[in-house]
């Protein structure tokens, strides 16, 4: 049965030489239960806050899967929160994940997949690997963003069990990739609860103007 195994947030804001001037990527485990509501986790912050945070921008999960990739390309652990993830978890798929599967997690919290993480320059400053973030690109293992659909706690150990996921197929790792034609059809037409993102990017795609998230 999939379980989290780490539970992570905002441990400081560190200086950044981004345009706001700090960043709250230092996200560190904790051990006591925490309540997630529809933007996030108890105590966590985002400081950029047009492009991170929101509803469907709640948590990021990341897999131990795919930080064990990484562990081997860095030559060095991926801790959890290294990269900024509220949750970290084993034997769920993450970063393949289909855009608006449910999760239930322990005994009441649910979530719903909406986006990939996209790299930005923050996590390239965190992480100090030249062309850092071309090398998370290339690997496709992007994590996952999850709105709240149903407000609980959550803390180490709980299961997770994928309970509902939408027939279109469309993972987080295919968004991430970019989206074709038929691709952005299937998301208007059946996508539930579509995040604006994602939206936005498969109408331009069907009006002929190349997009990314």
């Amino acid at each position: 049965m999939p379980f989290v195994t780490a539970v992570c947030r905002v441990h400081q804001l560190i200086p950044d030489s981004g345009t706001v001037g700090v960043t709250a990527i230092d996200k560190r485990p904790v051990t006591d239960p925490l309540r997630v509501r529809p933007l996030g986790l108890h105590g966590d912050v985002q400081a950029n806050r047009k492009h991170h945070g929101g509803e469907d921008q709640a948590v990021y999960a990341y897999a131990d899967e795919d930080a064990a990739y990484f562990s081997t390309v860095l030559g060095r652990p991926v801790e959890p929160g290294l990269f900024g993830e509220n949750l970290r978890t084993s034997g769920i798929e993450v970063s393949t994940a289909v855009v608006g599967e449910r999760w239930r997690v322990g005994n009441g919290l649910v979530l719903e997949v909406t986006l990939p993480r996209v790299p930005c320059a923050t996590f390239a400053r965190r992480m100090k690997v030249d062309k850092w973030v071309r090398t998370f690109t290339d690997a496709n293992r992007t994590g996952a963003y999850l709105r709240v659909v149903r407000s609980g706690a959550v803390q180490v150990g709980d299961r997770i069990e994928r309970f509902d996921r939408p027939a279109h197929g469309i993972t987080v790792a295919g968004v991430f990739a970019g989206l074709g034609r038929d691709q952005a059809v299937v998301l208007l037409e059946g996508g539930r609860g579509l995040p604006h993102k994602i939206e936005a990017v498969a109408r331009k795609v069907l009006s002929g103007v190349p997009a990314s998230l």
